[in-house]
């Protein structure tokens, strides 16, 4: 057949196919089952569509069947071939890989807002802005200013947009996903703090909500054992005495809240000339198992008065074991 076609694309802009360089379309198969490209004509006829944006890896599939809706007397629907979205290793992602990141994604505890704002700045851009309301992608998205070139996704910074989306969070918001998530790991949510105080605290320092609930599970759940190179650094027989002080004075603290937390573990300090990382730090493994935790104050606060000393009375147990070594 001679002629052209002449695709009108709103990302890719007019592209022309010469119809003799076109090959001979098959629409049914031997068994009389249709081919994709009558199929798909016939279900955008059916359905009235009026635009299509797909894959520009579907861009060669364009003449073929602009050709068959001619041929139907059908209109011709607006086109635009979006580029495809590459992994890491700059590799096309399959439609099983694409499928499986976004449910890994969710998984691994990505906010959908943050996902979106990625994928949405990912193949089209406004200037330099980086972060995007819902609204603002309504109001400034023009498929036109998409880029026709591939993008490949960039983890880190994926990562950095969740961060940013976790701090300005709702925390009631993030308790739900939390608590959707803790049940997936079999923790019992019902033996440590509520889960908004929890992330109101815990959104500023960790990159995802499966991050934070890994971090978190020692409010929850008591440890066996001490993270080996953090106790042998800081559990030592030196810390021993000032340990079993600050135990007694928290014994006696009446109001259990930051402020009076802090003022303890200082003071306490302060009476055996220690600075507050010689005394905070042992302190942070003896009731979370590591060497990692939120800010001590809050660490001991939502922990719990009874937690942290029962917690601190076995880790004094275990330096006066070593000491005995």
């Amino acid at each position: 057949m001679d002629g052209e076609v002449v695709v009108e694309d709103q990302i890719q802009g007019q592209v022309i196919f010469q119809n003799t360089e076109l090959d001979d379309l098959i629409i049914a198969r031997s068994d009389g089952t249709p081919t994709y490209n009558l199929t798909v004509v016939v279900d955008d006829m059916d359905m009235g569509i009026t635009d299509v944006i797909r894959g520009d890896d579907h861009l060669n599939n364009t003449p073929r069947q602009t050709n068959i809706l001619k041929a139907l007397n059908a209109p011709i629907p607006n086109y635009a071939h979006i580029p495809m979205i590459l992994g890491p290793d700059g590799k096309k992602l399959s439609k099983r890989d694409g499928a499986a990141s976004v449910l890994q994604y969710r998984d691994e505890g990505y906010l959908p807002e943050a996902l979106l704002n990625y994928l949405v700045r990912l193949g089209w851009s406004q200037g330099d802005q980086q972060i995007f309301s819902i609204d603002e992608m309504v109001a400034e998205f023009d498929i036109k200013d998409v880029n026709k070139s591939a993008s490949s996704i960039n983890p880190e910074k994926l990562i950095w947009l969740n961060q940013h989306y976790l701090k300005e969070a709702d925390n009631t918001a993030l308790s739900s996903c939390l608590a959707s998530i803790f049940k997936e790991m079999e923790i019992d949510i019902e033996a440590g703090p509520e889960l908004e105080a929890l992330a109101d605290v815990q959104k500023h320092r960790t990159e995802t909500l499966k991050d934070m609930a890994e971090q978190s599970r020692f409010f929850y759940e008591d440890f066996n054992e001490y993270d080996a190179k953090a106790a042998k650094k800081h559990l030592r027989p030196v810390i021993l005495e000032p340990m079993q002080a600050l135990m007694k004075n928290l014994t006696e603290l009446e109001s259990w809240d930051n402020s009076g937390i802090k003022q303890c573990i200082e003071e306490t300090a302060t009476s055996f000339e220690l600075n507050m990382g010689k005394l905070g730090q042992p302190l942070r493994v003896a009731v979370t198992g590591t060497g990692v935790s939120p800010n001590i104050d809050d660490t001991l606060r939502l922990l719990g008065k009874e937690r942290t000393l029962t917690r601190l009375k076995k880790a004094s147990e275990f330096i006066e074991a070593r000491a005995k070594q």
